[in-house]
Order: structure tokens, then C-alpha cells, then sequence
């Protein structure tokens, strides 16, 4: 071996992650908000680029700054109603007869209400308030039992168990047994240990189906039903439309704003005879600067729509029929095929949409695990999910299937090869409960 030291020459090929293919590599991953931002930042430090979103025209803003009030205040006012959410402390206060309360009695009653959580739910201590507000902890129990008279019934519960009560109180008075049951076997009634309660209550299994039947009609999280949030919109970045030839894929890119290159300012600057040469530098640079968004856009642009282009072929059944119809595929798969890396593929679907024929989904939904079969064809997971809902749909609620009577239909009537833990891991996904939990007792 030689060892000696030397210098020699050596040819290699590395990629650098220059500034600007960190950039490109940044956009293609951004959602449309980010992208949206991500311009808008640049137009403040690049006088170069001028954006400019497509739904807003241009505005002088010393001829339109009055206009733009004026047009403002002549908005529909039953609009403007409904841009205000009304905070939960507002509704709830809103039910009290302020006359029938001293100033004391309200400061307690209030202050209550603003420990309640979005469920609905009281979160505070009472004893800690008692003494936060030097006030009588029976005043404060008694502020409590106010709240707990509001509207949505179940409202300032301290925990599930006494928010069902609320409820029982007043959707079902007369059922004694439904009281019982609630107040002193909560725990083992919601894990279905039915068997005990019928014992010591001397009811039969039916009784105790029947409760159950009514509890599932109560609300557990009353809160929601004084929501007031603004109705949030997916705009989609990618369309695709059934045409006479097939599928059409184009971009949605309305929603981004405008660029263009402020050619008046960059002739003004380059033009003088005296430019300083770290101006010219500078501008230089910001002109640089430009031309690589430009290109990175439009690198985005065409690897987003060609990702979508594969997908959809790939996936047509979906696209005619519907998720029931979608077939197993991975990101490496499109990636090969499009001779691209993966990552590449992960950050162009990462955080985009695509509107259907069938409804507008992430884009991620297409991506699914594959799930081998009797047959030589592999099945996904969403379409073994969907044949596990099926089946539980229509079996026998005195007599559930247990996951490995499932694992064996789905081997027998589908050809799906799942073991008994993924059928668990999937039924949880699904929020279906477990056969004991499933049972009836009709």
C-alpha cells in the first residue's frame, strides 16, 4: 500500500445546492398560500418584480382612497352581519335576565363562562376562582349551576359524565334507569361490561340496550353547537375535466398572484451615465433574481401538471367512478416512471388539491399502500377499508364479526390477503369499535 503523500487531480460529479435550486426545490413544495406570501415578500425586497393579483385591479391610491371607503361602507350590511362572529361568552351571556342577577352574581358568572373550552366544557376549578375573585366558594357553585341552565343543554359540564346527566335531566326526565346507570357504572356501561349492571340492577340486557340507544342520541361535545367560525374554502390547484377524448389536466393558478418586470425602473437606473457600480450590482443581481422565480414558477407549474397528468392515468376508475374505485400506488412508482426522484414528487403534491369529476381531494389521497391478493392483481388499502365497512354494515349485530371472522371473508369473498392487526389498525382508522363493543342485545 502506498502511503505516501502527494498531490494528484481528480474528476467528480456533485450537485450544488446553490441559493437558487434551493429556491426552485422551495416553490415546488409550497401550497398556494405559500407561494402567494413567498411573492409578496420578494416584490418588498426586489423592486424589479411587480406583482399584482388578478382579482384587484391596480389602484392609485391618492384619486381611489376615498372611493375605496366609499364603496366599503355601501357593502351589503346583511354581508357585514355575517362577517362577525359572536364569541361564545356573548351567546351565553346573552340568556341571562341581567335584572335577576347583583353585579357580584354576573362578575362570577362570567368569569365561569371564560373557562369554558370549545366542547363546551367547564375547564376551570372552582376553589381557585373562589379565591381569584375573593368571593364565597357557594357563590361560585351556585354562578356553575347558572351556566349549566344555558343553552345548548349540557353546557359548562365539568367532564362527560355530568354533561350527559345535564342532558338527561331534560331530553328524558322519567328515565330512572338511564339516571342510574350514568351516575354509578359510567365506566364499565361504556366499555359494554353490561352483564354486572344487569346483574346488580336487576334489569335485563335489553333494558340496558334501550339506554344505551337514547345516550347515543345526546351530545357529547355541546359546545360545537355554538361554532361561529368563518366557513373556510378549498381552491383547488390543479383541475381535471372529462373531455370527448378523455381527461384534461390544466393548472388553477387564478388565485396567485400576477409578476411582472418593472421595466420602466430597471431602464431608469441602467440608463444613467453616472451609475454607481454597487447600484449596478445590485441591479444586476435583482434582474438575476427575477429570471429565477420566473423559471422556478414555471418549473413548478410543469412538474405539478405532469405529476397530476400520471396520476390520472394511473388512476382513471377513480376519476369516473369514484375513491371506491382507487387503485393501489405509491410515489416511487410515479417517480420512476417520470424519471424524476421521489422527494420530487412528495413535495409537488404536498399541501395542492385537485378538483374531479367526482369531487375535489389532496392530492395525497391517490397514494395509498398496496395489498396483495389470492390473484396475481394487488388491491389498496382505502379499497380493503371499504370492503371492511361493507361487511360490518351487514353482519349480524347480536352476533359481530370478530377481526379474524373478518380476515377470513375478506380471503373468501375478495380475494384480500390482511392479516388480523391490520385489520384492527384499519377498523380503528375508521372509528368503527370492536365486536364486543358492536354488539346489540335486541
Amino acid at each position: 500500500m502506498n502511503l505516501k503523500a502527494g498531490l494528484w487531480q481528480q474528476q467528480t460529479l456533485k450537485l450544488a445546492m446553490t441559493q437558487e435550486l434551493s429556491q426552485a426545490i422551495a416553490l415546488l413544495q409550497y401550497s398556494a398560500q405559500e407561494l402567494t406570501a413567498f411573492l409578496e415578500n420578494k416584490a418588498l425586497e426586489n423592486p424589479l418584480l411587480q406583482i399584482e393579483n388578478g382579482n384587484i385591479q391596480p389602484m392609485n391610491p391618492l384619486i381611489d382612497r376615498n372611493r375605496k371607503k366609499h364603496q366599503k361602507a355601501e357593502k351589503d350590511w346583511i354581508e357585514q352581519i355575517a362577517d362577525k362572529p359572536i364569541s361564545l361568552e356573548d351567546q351565553l351571556t346573552s340568556q341571562l335576565n341581567l335584572r335577576d342577577f347583583t353585579a357580584e352574581q354576573l362578575r362570577v358568572i362570567r368569569h365561569l363562562i371564560q373557562n369554558i373550552d370549545v366542547n363546551g366544557y367547564f375547564v376551570g376549578d372552582l376553589n381557585e376562582i373562589s379565591q381569584t375573585l375573593n368571593t364565597p366558594i357557594e357563590l361560585v357553585d351556585k354562578g356553575l349551576k347558572v351556566v349549566q341552565s344555558l343553552d345548548p343543554v349540557g353546557i359548562g359540564a365539568r367532564n362527560l359524565q355530568e354533561c350527559l346527566l345535564i342532558q338527561l335531566e331534560y331530553e328524558f326526565p322519567d328515565n330512572e334507569l338511564a339516571r342510574q346507570i350514568i351516575s354509578n357504572y359510567f365506566v364499565i356501561f361504556a366499555e359494554k361490561k353490561w352483564k354486572q349492571i344487569s346483574k346488580e340492577l336487576q334489569v335485563s340486557l335489553k333494558d340496558i340496550q334501550e339506554v344505551f340507544d337514547e345516550i347515543q342520541l345526546l351530545n357529547p361535545k355541546p359546545g360545537a353547537l355554538l361554532g361561529h367560525d368563518a366557513t373556510s374554502y378549498i381552491i383547488p390547484d390543479t383541475i381535471v375535466e372529462q373531455t370527448v377524448e378523455g381527461f384534461s389536466v390544466r393548472m388553477f393558478d387564478d388565485t396567485l398572484p400576477r409578476i411582472s418586470f418593472n421595466e420602466h425602473y430597471y431602464q431608469k437606473i441602467n440608463s444613467r451615465p453616472d451609475i454607481d457600480q454597487q447600484v449596478n450590482r445590485f441591479l444586476q443581481d435583482k434582474f438575476q433574481d427575477y429570471q429565477w422565480i420566473m423559471k422556478s414558477i414555471e418549473q413548478r407549474k410543469e412538474t405539478l401538471t405532469k405529476v397530476v397528468a400520471k396520476i390520472v392515468e394511473k388512476q382513471a376508475l377513480f376519476f369516473q367512478k369514484g375513491p371506491k374505485h382507487l387503485q393501489p400506488m405509491t410515489m416511487k412508482e410515479i417517480a420512476g416512471e417520470l424519471e424524476i426522484h421521489e422527494s420530487t414528487v412528495s413535495r409537488a403534491v404536498r399541501e395542492k388539491y385537485v378538483q374531479t369529476p367526482v369531487g375535489t381531494y389532496p392530492l395525497k389521497t391517490f397514494f395509498t399502500s398496496t395489498i396483495q391478493t389470492v390473484s396475481d392483481e394487488n388491491t389498496s388499502s382505502t379499497q380493503v377499508k371499504n370492503a371492511i365497512s361493507l361487511l360490518i354494515e351487514k353482519e349480524n349485530k347480536q352476533k359481530p364479526l370478530s377481526d379474524q371472522e373478518i380476515v377470513e371473508q375478506l380471503k373468501i369473498a375478495e380475494g384480500m390477503m390482511v392479516s388480523r392487526r391490520t385489520i384492527a389498525k384499519y377498523r380503528d382508522q375508521l372509528g368503527i369499535p370492536s365486536s364486543s363493543k358492536r354488539k346489540r342485545f335486541d
